[in-house]
Order: structure tokens, then sequence, then C-alpha cells
């Protein structure tokens, strides 16, 4: 009897460490789809910017983001550029990578930032922009990159 006691005891200690172990994961956790903050189901410009600097992190995108979070219609651009980076608008990997600040086009339903490249041959840099769909019930994908320099 003791034994069974004791049993669901450490059973019951095990769910509460469990769920308190969730909550704290819960609350660190990025917002989902039901969690948005744009009452449209659409990403913020702040969602678009977490997910920018992740993608393109310090040097460039790693090939995990380059299969998994890029639409297919840049991709088929990228396999037309071959020996020239198109997520970079370049051929080589920068020394650093800048997000600048994302606008939204609500309407068009599509969001932008200027992407900074810093190169070694310093003060260099180049810059383009990186668009991303704001339709919050896909997960967020880069959907196109202009290497044209900015007014």
């Amino acid at each position: 009897m003791l034994r069974m006691l004791r049993s669901r005891v450490t059973a019951a200690g095990g769910c509460v460490a469990a769920l308190g172990l969730a909550a704290a994961l819960a609350a660190g956790a990025p917002a989902s789809a039901t969690d948005r903050t744009d009452p449209d189901d659409r990403y913020t410009a702040e969602e678009i910017h977490h997910f920018l600097e992740g993608f393109y992190g310090n040097h460039g995108p790693r090939p995990w983001e380059r299969e998994h979070l890029v639409s297919d219609r840049l991709k088929e651009r990228i396999a037309q550029t071959p020996g020239y980076d198109l997520l970079l608008c370049a051929q080589n990997e920068p020394r650093d990578i800048e997000v600048g600040e994302v606008t939204t086009a609500q309407s068009a339903r599509v969001g932008w930032a200027t992407i900074t490249t810093h190169w070694s041959q310093s003060p260099r840099t180049a810059a383009f922009t990186a668009y991303v769909d704001l339709d919050g019930s896909r997960p967020l994908q880069l959907l196109d990159v202009d290497c044209a320099p900015g007014d």
C-alpha cells in the first residue's frame, strides 16, 4: 500500500513538474498564428524583423533556411543564377548583416526591409530589399529579394 502511494505521489510530482516546464516554455515561445497581435491574422513588422534576423544571421542563410524558408518562386529564380547568391545579392559571404526597419503594406499582404551587408574591405557595404508574405495562416517565408539599390 505504501509503495503504491509513493508511486502516485511521484507520478503526481512529475506531472506538476512537467506542467511547470510547459508553462515556462510557452511563456518564452514565439506567438503562434492564433496569438497574433494583428486582428487580420497578418504577421507584424516585429515578427517579420525577427524572422529576417534569424533567416540572414550574421553571414547569410544556412542550407536549412534556404530549403525551408524560401518561396518556390524565389527558389526558381535562385536556380537561374548559378555562381551568384541571389539571397545575398552577392558572390561571397559577407562579414556581417544588418536588418533594417520593416515596412508592411497590409493591402498588398507583404512586408519588406532593407538588408545591409558588410564586407571585409571595411567600410564597404551593400544593400538590397527582402520581401516576406504577411499571411499569418502560413509559415513565414522569404518571398523575393530586389538586388537593385534603393533610392
